[in-house]
């Protein structure tokens, strides 16, 4: 096992269980309940997936599938849930952070101050520690979870970049699976903050729940690495069907757009059509976003329409050329072979000869 991998492996889930930590413990001071530090025993399940991986996988990724990702979704998911649905009690001032940044300054100087008469480090590291925790629990509860909404997902995109890849995916694909990460995440982020901040939806308990559970099924994109890798074929005849050959070719295509129709563009589309058409919600930003999610919509549906219509005239080329239909994902190999053996049959075609020749030469003898 290679040191960077394994310490790569060990860093990623150090950090996911640190921010999950975080958002329990946010979520215990709001409550102030300490039974929902039983939340923390989910990251139980990251743990035994790393001991898992380290000693299965060599602490490499799996194919198409990240069960890290996934577990730190099943770990803070439910931190961010609470925190959403008791939103706004705690009272924010016009500009908190000038008064904290003021108070925290001045308890700095009263901790230095009270512990240069002492000879003992461990006791000012220990009084700069209370004052720090201090700070960071008067920071108002919309900060909060503003803050653990855009940690959380600026964590899955570089955790997800640090996290050891398999064999099956190559760096390439990587980049590209990061970049639409990045672009994901941003429209998930604006999602969730454009809606829940509306007043009126603050106050319709049913409205938070289905906004939430929305932004939650868009989050399962993640832990999946289909965007970019091909499902591949097998060289069976049930391979050689025309929906199978079509998911064979553009399986990363088809992945986009099924992600784009039924896991974040158009479920935002649907929500954000709700929220004006049968509650009466207006304003700029809704009206923007709801006219971005149609757009999106309907390209995707017009580059499925193009994707179609190129396969079935490709197979109506190949099939009046008498070529067989492969797909271009399948090994040369697998291809050769059908090529060879179609070109075998024709021979052998070829070479038997008919009754009427067969009669000939007995004819003539």
């Amino acid at each position: 096992m290679e040191l960077m991998v394994l310490l790569n492996a060990l860093v990623t889930r150090l950090l996911f269980v640190l921010h999950s930590l975080i958002g329990v413990w946010r979520v215990t001071a709001v409550k102030k309940e300490p039974k929902y530090w039983l939340l923390a025993l989910l990251n139980l399940l990251l743990c035994l997936e790393t001991g898992l991986t380290l000693k299965f996988k060599q602490g490499r990724g799996y194919k198409w599938f990240s069960p890290a990702i996934f577990l730190y979704l099943i770990c803070i998911v439910p931190s961010l849930w609470l925190l959403e649905i008791h939103h706004g009690t705690q009272y924010c001032g016009n500009e908190p952070g000038a008064v904290q940044v003021n108070v925290s300054n001045q308890d700095f100087n009263q901790s230095r101050e009270s512990s240069h008469g002492s000879e003992a480090t461990d006791h000012h590291i220990i009084q700069t520690a209370k004052v720090f925790v201090n700070q960071l629990s008067t920071i108002c509860e919309t900060v909060w979870t503003l803050a653990l909404h855009q940690t959380f997902l600026l964590l899955l995109v570089v955790g997800r970049w640090l996290l050891p890849i398999g064999v099956e995916i190559t760096r390439d694909q990587l980049s590209q699976l990061l970049l639409m990460f990045v672009g994901t995440a941003a429209d998930i982020l604006e999602f969730a903050s454009e809606t829940l901040d509306i007043e009126d939806v603050r106050k319709n308990y049913v409205l938070i729940n289905a906004i939430l559970a929305v932004w939650t099924w868009s989050m399962l994109q993640f832990p999946l690495d289909l965007a970019v890798q091909h499902i591949g074929c097998k060289p069976s005849a049930s391979a050689r069907r025309i929906p199978s050959l079509l998911l064979c070719r553009y399986s990363a295509e088809l992945w986009n757009i099924g992600v784009s129709l039924f896991i974040q563009d158009g479920p935002f589309f649907i929500v954000r059509s709700i929220l004006m058409g049968h509650f009466r919600i207006f304003n700029q930003m809704l009206v923007f976003f709801t006219a971005k999610n149609i757009l999106v919509v309907t390209l995707q549906l017009y580059r499925l329409a193009v994707i179609t219509l190129d396969f079935r005239a490709t197979v109506l080329q190949k099939s009046r050329k008498g070529e067989v239909c492969c797909c271009p994902c399948e090994p040369y190999e697998t291809r050769a072979h059908a090529t060879g053996h179609q070109e075998n049959e024709m021979k052998e075609f070829v070479a038997v000869p008919s009754k009427e020749e067969s009669q000939a030469p007995s004819e003539d003898h």
